[in-house]
């Protein structure tokens, strides 16, 4: 992901991963100020991992069994947590147009000491799929990765043409 000071932007830096919540979400301290939130991965969607209207929703719309989709949630979920198992310190950036969800969650992508994004990682290694319900900057590098992702058979999508 490139900033430019033309797409506005908000760099947050010194946060650690407390919890991860599922495979699209995860508790964030600041090291400085101890102060938690729950972050909302910018961009993508992972299953879910457990029954709820969003489950009962993608079960209709994709004609999988719900509990198949939990499962897919739980294995995204355990991907995350085996990407963040040794990170130590992590940067949110958020765009100025997208900060939190209707839920009040803090939307981010979340940087790694390296540079690079879970965010795109979820992508790119088939355990999420672009959120296209609102609109972000990264939204059609991640739909090309997803299609890749998919053709390859990679994570998720080595169970399943959809979730």
């Amino acid at each position: 992901m490139q900033t430019s000071a033309n797409k506005q932007t908000v760099v947050r830096p010194h946060f650690e991963i407390v919890k991860i919540l599922d495979g699209d979400g995860m508790i964030v301290k600041n090291i400085f100020t101890n102060q938690e939130e729950e972050i909302r991965l910018l961009g993508i969607d992972a299953p879910e991992i457990k029954k709820s209207t969003k489950s009962r929703k993608d079960e209709r719309e994709l004609h999988l069994p719900v509990q198949f989709l939990i499962e897919l949630g739980y294995k995204s979920m355990k991907f995350l947590i085996r990407k963040t198992r040794k990170v130590k310190s992590i940067t949110l950036i958020q765009e100025a147009k997208n900060l939190t969800d209707r839920y009040g969650r803090t939307l981010a992508y979340v940087f790694l000491p390296n540079g690079k994004t879970l965010n795109e990682i979820l992508i790119r290694q088939g355990y999420a799929k672009p959120y296209s319900q609102v609109y972000c900057q990264e939204l059609p590098k991640y739909q090309k990765l997803n299609l890749k992702a998919k053709i390859k058979r990679k994570g998720l999508y080595s169970l399943t043409q959809s979730f």
